[in-house]
């Protein structure tokens, strides 16, 4: 059982990103955009100097992350009725519908996910956000969950809780 949390959820932990869902029988909706924002809880069972994590580490990170989503079209690189083909500078996306887009490789964001549901996107910067925080701290939340939301009163979350070892 965990007793300590943080929460960041900062104005500019937000990014203007396209996308569309696909369907299990491989229809889709239109392409569209929202204004996502992203909030982050981070749990632990004892503090270190007094804190879980240290605020002025993570929200750079989380702000990275947000960045990196910013202004692009979001593809799921692992959904089977899609699929992509690089022609020079584009990128042509082909879909089971039958519907064709050529998008300029440098306005394309592939993400190893099956689609760009909100869940998917909160599961994949958890995943991202852990991975960094391990990385450049040499630290690990008992409980992470990423929030994203995709329109005021509509989000999604992915909770990671981590397994002992």
């Amino acid at each position: 059982m965990t007793n300590f949390s943080i929460k960041v959820y900062k104005q500019y932990f937000n990014f203007a990103s396209a996308h569309f869902l696909v369907f299990g029988d491989g229809s889709r909706e239109p392409l569209h955009g929202h204004n996502y924002r992203v909030a982050v809880t981070g749990h632990a069972p004892e503090l270190s100097q007094d804190m879980v994590f240290d605020f002025l580490d993570i929200k750079p990170i989380v702000r990275v992350l947000c960045d990196g989503l910013d202004h692009k079209i979001l593809l799921p690189q692992n959904n089977p009725h899609l699929s992509f083909i690089h022609e020079g500078p584009n990128v042509v996306l082909s879909c089971a519908d039958g519907a064709r887009f050529s998008l300029p490789q440098s306005d394309v964001l592939f993400l190893p996910i099956p689609n760009t549901s909100a869940e998917r996107l909160a599961f994949y910067l958890n995943e991202q956000l852990r991975a960094r925080v391990l990385s450049q701290f040499q630290f690990t939340f008992k409980e992470l969950e990423v929030e994203v939301e995709e329109t005021p009163g509509q989000s999604a979350s992915y909770l990671h809780i981590e397994q002992p070892q």
